[in-house]
């Protein structure tokens, strides 16, 4: 997926940031601090946006993750039960390093970034990956809206409906 299907989605254009420095990082940090996500707890309209993601693709789990220092939190969540995983096991961190592209993995076991990944080796086996940056206003990368599942796919799926759906994620941790 390029920037300009991203941005021809988005209606608010947004310049992702890139977080390669451990100074970027810490500037990434302290956006996912200042929205507040952390300590808010089962926002309806976050949930709603996973349900229709999991329904809308025929996939095990959709998830809107936060990546924080050493976790990775899941603000809404269908189909996985952990409300957290460790950030080095994330997926959705893979998907931040690029913010405004789309991350999809269509075989994680013939991926070498995930193949040994224990998420891939042991639960929830994760084989399908497609995940879209959730970004603050000023671009910075909080996480990601994602879809997971054990079945590997032969092609990527359209990813525009999930790109809308990242927009409306990003708009209400916004608020």
């Amino acid at each position: 997926m390029n920037r300009a299907l991203w941005q021809n989605v988005s209606h608010d254009a947004v310049t992702p940031k890139a977080v390669v420095s451990p100074t970027e990082e810490v500037e990434r940090q302290a956006a996912v601090l200042r929205t507040g996500i952390l300590q808010r707890r089962c926002d309806a309209g976050l949930q709603r946006i996973v349900e229709v993601a999991a329904c809308t693709y025929y996939v095990r789990a959709a998830l809107i993750s936060i990546i924080d220092r050493h976790r990775q939190w899941f603000a809404a969540r269908v189909g996985i039960e952990p409300e957290e995983t460790p950030r080095a096991d994330s997926f959705c961190l893979h998907a931040i390093k690029t913010p405004g592209e789309p991350l999809v993995v269509l075989d994680a076991l013939d991926d070498r970034r995930f193949s040994s990944n224990p998420m891939v080796t042991g639960a929830p086996r994760i084989r399908f990956y497609a995940g879209v940056p959730l970004l603050d206003r000023a671009g910075y990368p909080l996480g990601a809206l994602c879809l997971i599942d054990d079945k590997p796919r032969d092609s990527a799926p359209s990813l525009f409906q999930l790109i809308r759906l990242a927009h409306e994620a990003e708009r209400i941790i916004a608020r």
